[in-house]
C-alpha cells in the first residue's frame, strides 16, 4: 500500500472513530477490490432505496476522476489521437477504474422483473455480466435484502469477489460475502451516513494506487 493511500486510509479513522470496529474489513474489502482491477476486472454495484443511490455514487467515483487528476492510458491515447479530433478527445477524457450499477439497467431490471421476479433482477444481471475476476459490492442495511443476497450467491458461483455494506448486524450478507462492512449503527439512514465516508475512502485508496 502506497503511502498516501495508507494515509487516506487513516483519516477516516480520525474523522470517524466509530468506524474503528470495522477497520479490518476495510482494509480487506480494499485488498478485494486492488486485487480485482489489477486482474483487470470489474466492479457491480447494487442495492435499494438509498442503498441504490449510493451504488451510483460508487461508481461515479470510479469511473472519473475522484480526489486527483487521472491521465487516461497511454497507449489507448496514441490510438485516439490517430484519429481527427482525437487528440482534442484526450485531453477531455479521465482514467477510470471499470464498475456498473445494476440499479441503472432499467429495461432489463423492469423486464425481467414483470416477466420472472423482482427478486431475481439483479442476480440476472451479475449472471450475464460478472466474471471470474470481477467484484459485486451489496450495500443492504439489514444485510437480508433478498436481491442483494441472490445477488450475491450468483456472484459467489461465478468465483467474483463479493463484499457487502450492512448495518451493525450483517444479516445473511455476512454469512456469504468474503468481505461484510458492517459499520456500528442500526437505523437504516445512520447505517447510510457511515457507508458513505466508508466507500468514499475505498474509491480515494484505489485513485492512490492506480492514478497517483
Amino acid at each position: 500500500m502506497k503511502t498516501l493511500t495508507q494515509d487516506i486510509f487513516n483519516e477516516l479513522f480520525i474523522r470517524y472513530p466509530q468506524l474503528t470496529t470495522c477497520k479490518s474489513d476495510i482494509e480487506k474489502a480494499f485488498e478485494l477490490l486492488y486485487k480485482t482491477y489489477e486482474s483487470k476486472g470489474k466492479v457491480l454495484c447494487c442495492g435499494n432505496g438509498g442503498s441504490a443511490s449510493d451504488s451510483e455514487h460508487i461508481v461515479g467515483e470510479l469511473l472519473k476522476s475522484f480526489k486527483m487528476k487521472r491521465a487516461v492510458d497511454e497507449s489507448f491515447a496514441s490510438t485516439l489521437a490517430l484519429y481527427d479530433g482525437g487528440k482534442e478527445l484526450v485531453e477531455k477524457l479521465e482514467g477510470a477504474l471499470p464498475a456498473i450499477s445494476l440499479v441503472s439497467q432499467t429495461s432489463i431490471i423492469s423486464a425481467f422483473a414483470n416477466d420472472r421476479s423482482w427478486e431475481t433482477a439483479f442476480a440476472q444481471q451479475v449472471y450475464g455480466l460478472g466474471n471470474k475476476n470481477d467484484c459485486l459490492i451489496s450495500l443492504s442495511t439489514s444485510g437480508n435484502s433478498k436481491n442483494c443476497v441472490y445477488a450475491t450467491m450468483v456472484a459467489k458461483a461465478k468465483f467474483m469477489n463479493t463484499i457487502a455494506f450492512t448495518g451493525a448486524k450483517g444479516g445473511k450478507l455476512r454469512e456469504i460475502c468474503d468481505v461484510t462492512i458492517a459499520v456500528p449503527e442500526t437505523e437504516t439512514f445512520k447505517i447510510q451516513e457511515l457507508h458513505l465516508p466508508v466507500y468514499h475512502c475505498l474509491c480515494a485508496m484505489l485513485e492512490s494506487e492506480f492514478f497517483a
